[in-house]
Parts: C-alpha cells; sequence; structure tokens
C-alpha cells in the first residue's frame, strides 16, 4: 500500500487534531465541583453537619471505591432530606451520583462504589426539604487510578 502526498498529509492532520482533542480531555477542577455545588444548593453556602461520608483514606485501585452517605434527619414529612448529590471532583466529569430521598424512604443512607481516576476529595451535599444544605468532604489517595491515569 503506497499513499499519495495528499493521502500523508491528511493523516498527519488528522492525527494533530486527534491529539489537540485528546490533550484537551482534561480532568475536572476544584472550580468545576463548586460550580455543581452551587447549582444544586440554588447558590447558598452548604453548612457542615448533619452529612457524614463515609471513604476510605487510601484506595489501592480507583476503579471500584466504596463509599457511603448518611444524613442526620428524622425524615418525615415535614423534615427529611430531599436528595444527595456526590461529587469527585478530579475526576473527568466530577458529577458521581444523585440520591432522591422522601419521607417515606426512612433513613437517609447510600452506599455505592465509585471510580476515581487519582488522589482527589469527594464530596456530598445533601439538600434537606426546608432548603438547608450540608456538605461534607473527605480526600481519597488513589495509587491505581481507575479512569485510564
Amino acid at each position: 500500500m503506497t499513499l499519495t502526498r495528499r493521502e500523508a498529509l491528511a493523516l498527519t492532520a488528522g492525527a494533530a487534531a486527534f491529539l489537540a482533542t485528546a490533550s484537551r480531555m482534561a480532568f475536572a477542577s476544584a472550580e468545576d465541583a463548586e460550580k455543581a455545588i452551587s447549582e444544586f444548593t440554588g447558590g447558598a453556602a452548604p453548612q457542615s453537619g448533619k452529612i457524614t461520608l463515609t471513604a476510605p483514606e487510601i484506595a489501592e485501585n480507583g476503579n471500584s471505591v466504596p463509599i457511603s452517605v448518611s444524613v442526620d434527619s428524622p425524615m418525615t414529612a415535614d423534615d427529611h432530606v430531599a436528595s444527595v448529590l456526590v461529587l469527585a471532583e478530579g475526576n473527568p466529569n466530577p458529577d458521581v451520583a444523585t440520591f432522591h430521598f422522601t419521607a417515606l424512604s426512612g433513613m437517609a443512607t447510600a452506599t455505592t462504589r465509585i471510580r476515581l481516576a487519582r488522589t482527589q476529595n469527594v464530596i456530598a451535599v445533601a439538600k434537606m426539604s426546608d432548603g438547608s444544605t450540608y456538605i461534607d468532604r473527605k480526600e481519597v489517595k488513589v495509587t491505581i487510578g481507575g479512569c485510564g491515569g
């Protein structure tokens, strides 16, 4: 198979465009996570307390990191957790999960496994039925990244 000069130039230009695009595929920043928090809370600054994020301090494999979130709430019709947002600020996309609750949920707890690309903060934000918000953060040190890193 022989390539013409024009085909070789086209392949080179395509490869350069791919590399330029791939190099821009960056990880989210702390500002991206703060923007997502602001959108979730409606611009209000979340308080600390009431929400507990449990995550390992060190995760050997970022492909499967167990986390759990619990929120201290009576879970009555007037006072319950509406939703919990989980973010990983160093992943390519910081949004990890959103859990929705009602008073009939009984407890505001959720457990899952997440993928982490590298060492980063995992953030959980709870939105209560009265509109108040609470936040908890944990740094998870990842030895082998789970997003190709």
